[in-house]
């Protein structure tokens, strides 16, 4: 069933599903209905020759150049033209899925100003597979994400470049090929196309469900190392994370509990009064990025669900209104709390690796988790690479979203840099895979040196593990095991065999 676009009821897993499984989507009459009305408000003032930004006027410093009624019709394609000047390779199939997805459901509110023509052209070319070539890099983040934007922009009217059924074509060819018409832009229909941080959201809409399933993935392998350490599980008490309150921390904590629920591991002496901050304040660490996630989806969604355009036309009360709303700030601080989280649970895992390495922290495991020590360094460069992949993670957390740099002869004098936010973020998330991974390589073959039974999620979860990465008995070299890993991680091979033990973890 194909997802029906309201301009209201769109969920970030809506858009992943669509950007990566390429469901089909639809405008709800009552959205086609609203952008007809709010098209006829529109011409009525261009008839008129009111003024209004965008429309009947330049844009940026241009703001205060006033169009003559031909050139009104003729500036959106040029606009379209100087917008389109980004630089690098293109984004992946997805954001730009995920980009245009977004876009309509802005369009769908109905107070863009556009033609209908211009929401069943972009419904068209994602339906059919037509995705633009978009520049990575380019977008400032606020006027929206103009230069990729741009280029998608080009697309509709036979210009620019799209990728159609594997092969980089020429914008009009893959239409052409997709049966898709293609359009003249008439006034105010360029800048309504382009005129949001879409790009921006739609990285967040991919990231938002993935970085929970890897925060769910996060407590299985912390559940694997604190049974493989023996921790004293008091730490994990629904009663003390329910004293402070803050809700992720009662989630990470119970999620930790059922997958090591009936752990043989646990049952052993030995046990610290207290274990060190790594393994103890675990619920509080990833609690407190479970808590940053809910921020960070709930400025996606509203976002998602908003309008995001400039400027904006109310046929109820037959207003032009101008303003800023294309300005990525809001959503921008939410994906820089999201790699803030992403890479101190990170650093949290990394932790809880050393522990496993270090013989004299490892409750009787050998050191570096060989038997052969001396001879074998076992899994000692393992910890290297997470340890730089840690580092790297910890550059990229440092804020974009306060870079402004004016732009536009001072006119756009503060801009949200949400794109830079938005890519390293994405490359926070890619390294984190690797990072889990070889805490979950290392906890397996902890496991191997225990002579007691771990819980059975965690015994499913080292089933998963040793299916791509075998016990290391005698040293060999170790990319492929990692890089294997990360690969098992992000695919949710693990999570799924945990949940089909204890159920869907929260």
């Amino acid at each position: 069933m194909a997802v029906l676009f309201t301009g209201k009821n769109l969920t970030v897993e809506h858009i992943e599903r669509i950007a990566r499984h390429n469901e089909q989507i639809e405008v709800a009459p009552e959205a086609a209905e609203r952008i007809k009305r709010c098209r006829a408000m529109c011409e009525e003032k261009i008839a008129a020759r009111e003024i209004m930004y965008g429309v009947t006027t330049g844009i940026g410093e241009f703001s205060e150049v006033v169009l003559t009624p031909q050139q009104t019709q003729q500036y959106q394609k040029y606009l379209i033209y100087s917008h389109a000047a980004g630089i690098g390779e293109p984004l992946p199939e997805d954001v730009v899925r995920a980009a245009i997805a977004t876009r309509i459901n802005v369009l769908c509110n109905g107070l863009s100003g556009c033609r209908a023509v211009i929401v069943e052209t972009l419904v068209a070319m994602l339906n059919r597979g037509v995705h633009p070539v978009m520049c990575k890099r380019g977008s400032v983040g606020a006027s929206g994400d103009l230069s990729p934007m741009g280029q998608m922009a080009l697309v509709l009217m036979g210009e620019g470049e799209a990728f159609y059924k594997g092969e980089r074509l020429p914008g009009a060819e893959a239409m052409k090929r997709a049966g898709i018409p293609i359009i003249q832009y008439e006034a105010r229909d360029g800048l309504a196309t382009i005129n949001g941080s879409n790009v921006i959201n739609g990285y967040g809409c991919l990231m938002i469900p993935e970085t929970m399933r890897w925060l769910k993935m996060h407590d299985i392998a912390a559940a694997m190392t604190m049974e493989a350490l023996n921790i004293n599980t008091s730490c994990l008490d629904d009663r003390l994370h329910t004293a402070r309150g803050f809700p992720g921390a009662v989630t990470c904590a119970a999620n930790i509990r059922r997958v090591m629920e009936g752990s043989k591991l646990l049952e052993r002496p030995g046990k610290r009064v207290q274990d060190a901050y790594s393994l103890r304040s675990t619920p509080q660490v990833a609690g407190a990025a479970r808590d940053s996630w809910r921020f960070a989806r709930e400025m996606t969604e509203i976002e998602l669900n908003g309008v995001g355009d400039n400027p904006l036309f109310f046929p109820d009360d037959n207003e032009v209104v101008t303003g800023a709303n294309f300005q990525g700030t809001p959503i921008a601080f939410g994906l820089e709390a999201l790699g803030l989280a992403i890479s101190t649970v990170s650093v949290l895992s990394e932790r809880r690796l050393n522990r496993l390495m270090n013989p004299a922290l490892s409750a009787g495991l050998p050191g570096f988790l060989t038997k052969g020590g001396g001879m074998f360094s076992g899994l000692m460069l393992s910890q290297y690479t997470a340890c730089q992949l840690v580092n790297e993670q910890r550059v990229l957390s440092h804020p974009a979203a306060n870079g402004s740099i004016p732009a536009a002869a001072d006119q756009e004098d503060f801009v949200s840099m949400g794109m830079t936010t938005a890519i390293k973020t994405r490359q926070i998330l890619d390294l984190a895979y690797g990072v889990l991974g070889i805490e979950l390589i290392a906890s397996a073959q902890a496991f191997d040196f225990r002579d007691a039974e771990p819980s059975l999620a965690s015994k499913a979860a080292y089933e998963v593990i040793r299916k791509y990465v075998a016990h290391l008995d005698e040293d060999r070299p170790l990319y492929d095991d990692n890089n294997k890993m990360a690969e098992v991680v992000r695919s949710g091979e693990i999570l799924e065999a945990v949940e089909k033990v204890v159920g869907p973890l929260d």
